[in-house]
């Protein structure tokens, strides 16, 4: 059975695709103009942020509990705590913090949706320039969201990013994915 919308009635592909494309581009920008409240509210508090390491040229780690991650927190509250250090001058990585411009596209339904759950695939680049330093970086790769539906909002549950370009510069945060 095709989810329901509030109203009752079926809800087709096109409309979870336009849903789904909403959530990816509106954390975008949040994330592009330091909206951190904002950009933190869309998770849910239980969420999983993970990007793995590569453990091998075409393979990265599966398991973020007992392999290493570039980034991972398994609650909501990991992702405020670091927004609380870049906010606060307390990250030397984030002492001036960097302008971003993310571009998300190729969004494309997983296979599983319901009237509660979304499994969106997409890619990205972002593009960083650190005022600091007078230097800029690109980091691209594949997003790997599930969003679930929170009373009448869709929050993202589990975030993975799977970062292509992996030869780090010392600074990697969220903002920059």
């Amino acid at each position: 059975m095709a989810p329901l919308d509030e109203g009752g009635r079926q809800v087709m592909n096109t409309d979870l695709l336009a849903i789904a494309t909403e959530v990816l581009y509106r954390e975008a920008l949040y994330l592009d103009t330091q909206r951190w409240d904002e950009w933190t509210a869309q998770f849910t508090e239980d969420c999983e942020y993970w990007v793995p390491a590569w453990k091998g040229e075409h393979a990265p780690t599966e398991d973020p509990r007992r392999e290493i991650s570039l980034i991972y927190y398994a609650k909501r509250a990991g992702l405020e705590d670091r927004i609380w250090r870049a906010r606060s001058n307390r990250s030397v990585a984030s002492f001036v913090l960097p302008r971003t411009q993310h571009a998300v596209t190729n969004i494309l339904l997983g296979d599983a949706a319901s009237e509660t759950c979304i499994k969106v695939h997409a890619n990205f680049t972002t593009h960083q320039f650190s005022p600091k330093d007078k230097t800029v970086e690109i980091f691209f790769g594949r997003y790997e969201h599930t969003l679930v539906l929170h009373g009448a909002t869709w929050l993202i549950a589990r975030k993975k990013i799977i970062l292509l370009n992996d030869y780090l510069p010392a600074k990697l945060d969220v903002y920059s994915l």
